[in-house]
């Protein structure tokens, strides 16, 4: 096992998207192994490395680390991405498991029957600007950062959630300034702009042959 952090997962966003964000903006320079076929995913299982046979997985500090919610806690924590102190730890860990969900709602998008995507659009803007959006849009009021004024894992699943609402729902941000300047705080910061920038290990949005991939590799029959 090399020293450098690898990446296992396929090559569209998923759950390893919001891991590529969080390493860009502790600035880890990081490779990525991208699953094409049954037979990558089959060694991966032989060889032991997946425990509960699911990706993503992670190459870091020699081991092999799964479950995402973890992997991002370990990643903050290494980084100082994770609060001062037990308190602010927990606001941190309730921001970013609010945004995750929220998240979530968007990633089975692709997966999701073309007859039924109408509605589960419907559902996630509604939820997004009756529930959670204004809630950041109170906490980002004054403050340049979500916890303890500096900058935590939270505030990266922040800037990568708002930007893919603003992709599924242009002017979504309209009645939430304080979120909308936040994204533009947090695009100035160095680490970020190279992130969004063209070219960069950020995934586009999920098109028909990641999902084709997923179903193949992972043997979803649908």
């Amino acid at each position: 096992m090399s020293g450098k952090v690898v990446l296992y997962y396929f090559n569209g966003r998923g759950r390893m998207e919001s891991v590529r964000w969080l390493l860009a903006a502790a600035e880890v320079e990081f490779d990525e192994v991208i699953l094409t076929s049954r037979d990558q995913y089959e060694k991966l299982l032989a060889d032991g490395v997946l425990m509960y046979e699911q990706v993503p997985m992670v190459e870091m500090d020699g081991m092999h680390l799964v479950q995402t919610k973890a992997i991002l806690k370990y990643i903050a924590e290494k980084y100082n991405l994770n609060g001062k102190d037990i308190k602010e730890r927990a606001m941190v860990n309730m921001y970013s498991e609010g945004l995750i969900d929220l998240m979530e709602m968007i990633m089975i998008l692709p997966f999701t029957p073309p007859a039924d995507v109408k509605t589960k659009l419907q559902t996630i803007e509604t939820k997004a600007t009756g529930r959670y959006l204004p809630v950041f849009e109170k906490a980002v009021s004054g403050s340049i950062f979500l916890v303890g004024g500096q900058l935590s894992c939270a505030d990266v699943q922040l800037m990568e959630c708002s930007l893919m609402l603003e992709e599924k729902f242009p002017g979504i941000l309209a009645q939430f300034p304080n979120i909308k300047s936040f994204q533009g705080r947090m695009s100035k910061k160095p680490a970020i702009e190279r992130f969004l920038q063209p070219g960069s290990q950020r995934k586009p949005q999920p098109d028909d042959v990641y999902v084709k991939t997923v179903k193949e590799v992972l043997n979803i029959k649908v």
